[in-house]
């Protein structure tokens, strides 16, 4: 009987070391750029005692000997983050390690690094605006001339670019336009306008242009708050950044109110469960921070490793990274 004989290149890193000096003044140039705006750097812990709830999220664990809890690796930063600015931190900042279960990839490693940030009194406008100006300028250190940044809203996306409108259209009109892979998304209205997006619009934007996409429909609000937009229509004031197809970027105006947080975290629950899903415990601690008073603000997660993989001019995310998970 023989063996399989290990590959003995694992060792070495994935990325070439000209990408990773790439990533280095890429790191360089975002701490400096908050440091310019007086916004403060923070750590918060990777194990945390609760899970999130999004239906599309799930957390790895980990088990350590001095808590009786099981522990989650954070899929974001973004609780611990909230609980600092109900405590008065103001303006923060991250730059910190993440983790996903079941996303392996081209554009995906389950250990990946975000770029988290907070800034209080501004809109998701406002956010979208600053962070137009950190990608352009990480973009430009790794050679990439943008041709334009532009916005979008998501109503005016579907309709430009599938001719529906998707608060509007039919649910047997989206699986008709989902072909195929509808049942796997079955009557699901948020799930089948995902799998249009991903499947439909994302690969045909055009390429070398900064594009946000804001506004969303009110049922995929996660964490932030819902209003009007210019036609009074009810929105999720959320938004995302895409490059060249990529999505970089996902920020809110975020939610306030613990109550409705709570509200929320209990319909993800249902749903879950419907699903034969795990069913994490909502986090108390962000909802107590939240029934403290969060200030008025924005925040924005900014996948870092896709902003260094387009600013290299790389095609997968491993170019990047110096041991994707393959090699860890």
């Amino acid at each position: 009987m023989t063996s399989e004989r290990p590959d003995e290149s694992a060792w070495r890193p994935a990325a070439s070391f000209e990408a990773l000096r790439l990533r280095a003044r890429l790191l360089e140039a975002t701490r400096s750029f908050f440091l310019a705006r007086d916004v403060l750097e923070v750590e918060t812990p990777l194990l945390g005692r609760r899970g999130v709830t999004d239906l599309h999220l799930h957390s790895l664990t980990a088990r350590c000997t001095a808590v009786p809890d099981l522990l989650h690796l954070q899929t974001s930063p973004e609780y611990a983050m909230k609980r600092l600015l109900a405590a008065g931190s103001g303006d923060i900042f991250q730059i910190c390690k993440a983790f996903r279960d079941q996303e392996r990839g081209r554009r995906h490693n389950p250990e990946f690094t975000m770029l988290e940030w907070y800034r209080l009194g501004l809109d998701h406008h406002g956010l979208m605006a600053e962070a137009g100006d950190l990608l352009e300028q990480l973009l430009t250190l790794g050679g990439r001339c943008l041709e334009a940044r532009e916005g979008t809203s998501y109503t005016q996306l579907f309709e430009q670019r599938l001719g529906i409108d998707p608060r509007t259209c039919e649910t047997s009109a989206l699986e008709a336009l989902a072909g195929p892979d509808a049942p796997a998304a079955a009557g699901d209205r948020d799930d089948l306008l995902a799998l249009l997006l991903t499947r439909e619009i994302e690969p045909h934007l055009p390429p070398n242009r900064l594009i946000f996409v804001y506004d969303y429909p009110p049922s995929q609000a996660a964490l932030a708050r819902l209003g009007r937009d210019a036609s009074n229509q009810l929105v999720a004031h959320r938004f995302e950044a895409y490059l060249d197809g990529v999505e970089l970027a996902n920020g809110f105006w975020e939610l306030t109110d613990a109550a409705e947080q709570r509200a929320r975290f209990e319909d993800d629950l249902v749903k879950r469960r419907r699903l034969g899903l795990p069913t994490p415990q909502p986090d108390d601690r962000l909802l107590g921070a939240l029934a403290k008073g969060l200030p008025d603000c924005a925040g924005v997660a900014v996948g870092f490793d896709r902003v260094a993989m387009l600013a290299a001019g790389a095609l997968r995310i491993d170019d990047v990274l110096a041991f994707p998970v393959e090699r860890a």
